[in-house]
């Protein structure tokens, strides 16, 4: 049975998530951040949740201390669900500015985050304040293109557009409207955004004011399944991150 280390173990909030996964998973406390990371390292774990109680910082450094880096940069990923809608929202956890390689990466274990859990063809919408070049050009569009090109180049099964606003992204009218010419149509499921402050932001709101639950974020980058919780996070949060993590360790095993 897979096993989760989780050192806030003993908080009610993380209790009352857990008994839900009765018999799907064993959970181990630890007494640190760095001995959870620890008990990864050595394979004691097949994964690790932490977060509700230190930040994410706390989180990555301990992750960085000990375990080794899969992809060239590791980035942090959240699972958004509402009403049977889903989709996956990058970076909102770690990159501030993003570099082109560091953005290309962020794309690229974001979808395979999101291609794990649900088994779905990922459609990415790279966001901006300018849709297809309708707010002029600058470096920060030119980053997105460069994306653009380089994951349609390695991955031409995915479906990848860009630069667009939200609305253009998730609602089919009003991508019809200002965007008939793009791929995605309003029915983008994995969601990149320019910056960390951005995606914090956006995530929030949706969670807070938009009344979605939120999985993560999921630190990608790593050889094992990691997650770093909000101290905000609800019961529900912490449940639908345990499933994230437990679905996207099978999909690696």
């Amino acid at each position: 049975m897979m096993k989760i280390v989780i050192p806030e173990l003993d908080s009610p909030i993380i209790r009352e998530a857990v008994n839900e996964y009765t018999g799907k998973a064993d959970f181990v406390k630890a007494d640190s951040l760095d001995e959870a990371a620890v008990m990864v390292e050595r394979d004691e774990v097949d994964a690790m949740i932490s977060g509700l109680d230190y930040s994410t910082r706390d989180v990555v450094l301990a992750c960085k201390k000990y375990l080794p880096i899969k992809s060239q940069y590791f980035s942090g990923s959240f699972i958004c669900k509402r009403d049977g809608k889903m989709f996956a929202l990058a970076d909102g956890g770690i990159n501030k500015i993003p570099t082109k390689e560091q953005f290309l990466t962020i794309v690229e274990d974001t979808a395979k985050t999101f291609m794990e859990y649900t088994g779905k063809i990922p459609k990415i919408a790279m966001l901006s304040y300018s849709t297809f070049g309708s707010g002029g050009n600058n470096a920060e569009l030119e980053k997105i293109q460069h994306v653009i090109e380089n994951i349609r180049k390695k991955y031409p099964e995915w479906v990848i557009d860009g630069e667009m606003q939200l609305d253009v992204a998730v609602n089919p009218k009003v991508a019809k409207k200002k965007a008939p010419e793009s791929l995605i149509q309003g029915d983008a499921n994995v969601l990149i955004v320019p910056d960390l402050n951005t995606g914090n932001i956006l995530y929030k709101a949706l969670e807070q004011f938009g009344g979605f639950t939120v999985a993560g974020p999921i630190i990608q980058g790593f050889d094992k399944p990691l997650a770093d919780l909000s101290r905000g996070s609800t019961v529900e949060d912490v449940k639908f991150t345990i499933d994230v993590i437990v679905k996207n360790a099978r999909a690696r095993a």
